[in-house]
């Protein structure tokens, strides 16, 4: 019963963690609006377009990531109830799955589109490429601080499983 609580806090946890996606995406959108309406230089005009395309798929993220963690808390009593070791065999494994996507993506792939989108930088003077580069990187930070305390959430919650797992 231990580890039902511990899935439970942990989903709890996620439900609260991801509509930070959400406030985010709609921080970029407002950003947009205020290009749109307020922009006068080439730069500014430039920047409308990014980050409504960074806002829109931040808002995407966040309510995919929101509901999946919803249906997934409802069904945790069900799947526990059901059978117990199973519940933490699964668990384990799709822990396991997301520490290594993390892993991959988000600590691996994401600094380095940041960094090609630094040097983009340098390379591209024409104030559509800046102000993509900029957003993109602006986005994916947004992206990090999400998920860094999303996978030190996961790994902690792993360990509890492997625990179970081993009593």
């Amino acid at each position: 019963m231990e580890i039902l609580k511990a899935s439970t806090d942990w989903a709890k946890a996620e439900l609260f963690s991801t509509p930070f996606f959400v406030l985010f995406g709609l921080c970029f959108l407002a950003a947009s609006i205020g290009f749109w309406q307020l922009g006068k230089t080439d730069i500014a005009r430039a920047y409308i377009i990014p980050t409504l395309v960074a806002g829109t798929l931040l808002i995407i993220i966040g309510l995919g990531l929101f509901f999946t963690n919803k249906s997934r808390l409802a069904n945790f009593p069900i799947a526990y109830e059901k059978d117990a070791s199973a519940f933490v065999e699964t668990e384990l494994a799709r822990a396991e799955g997301t520490l290594k996507e993390y892993t991959n993506v988000v600590f691996t792939a994401i600094p380095i589109i940041i960094i090609c989108c630094a040097l983009m930088l340098l390379f591209f003077d024409k104030p559509i490429w800046r102000a993509s580069a900029i957003t993109a990187i602006a986005m994916l930070v947004c992206i990090l601080l999400v998920d860094g305390t999303a996978y030190g959430r996961m790994d902690v919650y792993h360990k509890e499983l492997m625990s179970e797992k081993i009593k």
